[in-house]
């Protein structure tokens, strides 16, 4: 997917636009109301998660052909079969839930489920933390459709639990979460943030508190055009040690696209990762359309396995995505769906390609496991296991 103008993209509907202006007018408040300025992550909260309005929380459609992306369930069921490998493992060392966290359309609980009751370790509980209400609906609906008999096993939850044994999914979720983002110059640190001037503007002020401590830390290198700017997540950080907190017994398998630190801060990325989509098209622009586009930026998988490790959780694996779905027996999955000339077998090898294809999804997007009180090694980590290069 390559990067698009905002003029080559195609017009919101009319209703679409009023809702857009409507969270741009809630924005413009918030601004005012923090005297003229908030830090990028404010805004990026703001645009994806309002109620009613942001771009996850309002009724927009997401994902899928019909949406602005698609993710790795959408694609094929080969990818929770695969993971399902892993949760059956891990449901043998701990108490028999699972939570996703952020679970898009329902597919992956769904493929989770029908994987697990096969494999004979369905668990007796199966949470999903979800804000959307209208993504909660798709996901009820996808679930009587795909596994009606186990859908009375789903619950749904608005926070995260105080106190948790079990497996905790979270696909593309540590990539939506708001970012701060950070600029390198003149010998100095500065935050990026948003203002008002007839229109969403941004604007710098020096950095101060957490991001200045972790901005100092990173290898960020100066550029030919003399300023560096990039996103430290320290949403992320905290949602790590809240887990830390709450997890008694159990595993956070975290999935998503990113890099290890002396991957994510190189000279050629001097303008960040920070990303937009729009109806499939990627663009630059987060104030364009707010609450229609999706705002997204790599993860830094070092400082989140670091952060892991300081707040007391095991760090048991980091590992290319296609290299896990290989280890967890992608294609023995792929090799049940019957001879190779058959139309459903080739197109599962089509989507089986994208997932594990290191110029498709393969080496973008990995895996990284965390835990508290389980053993290992755990079968996604077993070859290829890349944990020393964070």
């Amino acid at each position: 997917m390559t990067a698009e103008r905002p003029d080559q993209l195609p017009p919101p509907s009319p209703d679409a636009l009023a809702a857009s202006q409507a969270l741009t007018d809630k924005i413009r408040a918030a601004i005012d109301d923090a005297g003229g300025w908030i830090p990028f992550s404010g805004y990026m909260a703001l645009a994806l998660y309002s109620p009613g309005l942001g771009y996850y929380s309002g009724g927009a459609r997401k994902f899928g052909p019909g949406g602005d992306f698609i993710t790795a369930p959408e694609l094929t069921p080969l990818f929770g079969q695969a993971l399902a490998a892993q949760l059956s493992d891990l449901l043998q060392q701990t108490a028999p839930v699972v939570l996703e966290v952020g679970a898009g359309t329902g597919l992956l609980a769904a493929d989770l489920l029908a994987a697990l009751a096969l494999a004979g370790h369905l668990p007796e509980h199966y949470q999903i933390l979800e804000l959307s209400g209208e993504l909660r609906a798709r996901q009820q609906e996808t679930l009587q459709q795909k596994v009606p008999t186990l859908a009375s096993r789903v619950k749904w939850i608005d926070t995260l639990p105080e106190a948790f044994d079990g497996v905790v999914v979270a696909n593309e979720v540590l990539d939506v979460m708001p970012v701060e983002l950070a600029v390198w110059r003149d010998g100095g640190i500065y935050q990026r943030g948003v203002t008002w001037q007839g229109r969403l503007c941004w604007a710098d002020r020096p950095a101060s508190g957490e991001l200045l401590t972790a901005a100092m830390a990173l290898p960020a290198p100066m550029s030919e055009r003399g300023e560096y700017v990039s996103e430290i997540c320290l949403a992320s950080r905290a949602w790590i040690r809240e887990w830390s907190r709450r997890l008694s017994r159990g595993a956070l398998l975290l999935v998503d696209y990113g890099y290890p630190r002396h991957e994510y801060y190189l000279p050629s990325r001097s303008t960040g990762t920070l990303i937009c989509y729009y109806r499939h098209r990627a663009h630059p622009d987060p104030f364009l359309w707010p609450g229609l586009t999706d705002i997204t930026s790599f993860v830094d998988f070092t400082a989140v396995a670091e952060t892991a490790f300081d707040a007391g959780l095991d760090v048991h694996g980091y590992i290319d995505q296609g290299a896990f779905l290989l280890n967890c027996g992608l294609l023995e999955r792929l090799a049940e769906r019957g001879p190779t000339e058959h139309a459903d077998y080739i197109r599962a090898a089509r989507a089986a390609q994208r997932l594990i294809a290191p110029h498709e999804m393969g080496e973008l997007f990995k895996v990284l496991a965390l835990g508290h009180g389980i053993a290992g090694p755990l079968r996604g980590f077993v070859r290829g296991d890349r944990l020393h290069t964070l």
